[in-house]
């Protein structure tokens, strides 16, 4: 019989203001989305976190946004928009 080792995590409580702190101090421009878990209605809130020039967080934003679409349409059926 073959041995299975799992390897548990602890799981940590992360404050959304302890990340923000963090990447404000180590890099020059970030964007953060988090959203929440689903409702039983299936409703999650969604929150969007950013720091830097205007110009290099929209250049960031529409990078992620291409980066993402890239991945779907090679990944799966579905289509970002």
């Amino acid at each position: 019989m073959a041995k299975i080792s799992l390897n548990i995590i602890k799981k940590k409580t992360v404050k959304i203001k302890d990340i923000k702190e963090s990447l404000e101090k180590n890099h020059k421009g970030y964007i953060l989305i988090t959203c929440s878990h689903p409702t039983n209605e299936g409703k999650m809130d969604v929150e969007l976190n950013y720091s830097g020039n205007e110009d290099l967080v929209s250049y960031l934003l529409d990078s992620a946004k291409n980066y993402i679409e890239k991945e779907f349409e090679e990944n799966s059926n579905l289509y970002v928009t």
